[in-house]
């Protein structure tokens, strides 16, 4: 199944899509969240979708498309889990996961706005394939539990400002990851059955000009193994969101110009769906130009 939630800005509809048409779910959840994930919430859309009990969603073609989940409680990143990508940014492959955080505020529609951060000049790019968790993990006693605990797939955009995470961290990346918009995600949540999740093509583009082109087959740490190695050390609930590593082809790696305000952003996970985002100046620099 394909989840999707459309709609203004904290007004989206839950929604499942079939054939292109977007069926109703506010008569079973109000909204696509961790308790919906969780719970029986995905059985009983199945049941109605094969009842033909669900009606569809009046002009869903010309809404917002929202984020596929609702805010999760936490947001988890693996960095540098393609080895082309460590290599481009300077790094040895890692031999463990590495871990960041970024804000669950940051989770933004797939095409929404994203304004550049004031005073930043590196802001760059990062196809990723997300996992949302369905079920609590922690502890998990092997990589192959991992499945049990994954509601669905989406497509995210790990936006980043290298010079914050890079130069006046301290250390830390989080600082250049955490901007208003720093992670549009979707346009659906793709149920498990539904995705050959190890070996998606992911793409991004910028102004129309290719920049990534890669596959989950070349993660370093596999989606089963990075589940697994985040519970031993934190609990995933339900609707966290987990983001997997991105491949080359960023601008942090010398060979492409970084984000401008006018810029378009295009990325796409295969089975997942496409985003296209507009990089504008913040409001506070757009008022000051009025």
């Amino acid at each position: 199944m394909k989840f999707a939630r459309l709609g203004p800005i904290g007004q989206e509809t839950p929604t499942v899509l079939v054939d292109g048409t977007y069926f109703d779910l506010t008569t079973i959840t109000a909204d696509i969240d961790g308790v919906f994930l969780a719970g029986t919430g995905p059985t009983a859309v199945r049941a109605a979708l094969a009842a033909g009990s669900l009606p569809s969603l009046n002009d869903a073609q010309a809404l917002r498309i929202g984020a596929p989940i609702a805010r999760p409680s936490a947001v988890i990143c693996i960095g540098m889990n393609y080895a082309a990508h460590a290599a481009e940014s300077g790094s040895l492959p890692p031999e463990i996961p590495i871990m960041f955080l970024k804000t669950p505020n940051t989770v933004v529609g797939p095409n929404d706005t994203v304004e550049i951060p004031r005073t930043s000049t590196k802001t760059d790019w990062e196809v990723e394939l997300g996992v949302v968790i369905s079920r609590r993990a922690s502890y998990l006693a092997s990589p192959a539990d991992s499945l049990g605990h994954i509601a669905g797939f989406v497509t995210a955009n790990d936006l980043s400002e290298r010079d914050f995470q890079m130069s006046v961290s301290g250390g830390q990346w989080s600082k250049g990851k955490c901007a208003p918009g720093f992670n549009p995600t979707g346009p659906w949540l793709v149920t498990p059955d539904e995705v050959d999740y190890q070996n998606l093509s992911l793409r991004s583009w910028v102004n129309g000009e290719p920049r990534q082109d890669s596959t989950t087959a070349d993660q370093i740490f596999s989606v089963d193994y990075v589940i697994w190695h985040l519970s031993q050390y934190l609990t995933l609930e339900p609707g966290d969101l987990v983001l997997t590593g991105t491949p080359e082809g960023v601008a942090l790696s010398g060979r492409f110009p970084y984000l401008q305000a006018g810029d378009t952003c295009e990325i796409e996970i295969e089975g997942l769906g496409r985003q296209r985002q507009n990089f504008v100046p913040t409001s506070i620099e757009r008022r000051q130009h009025e």
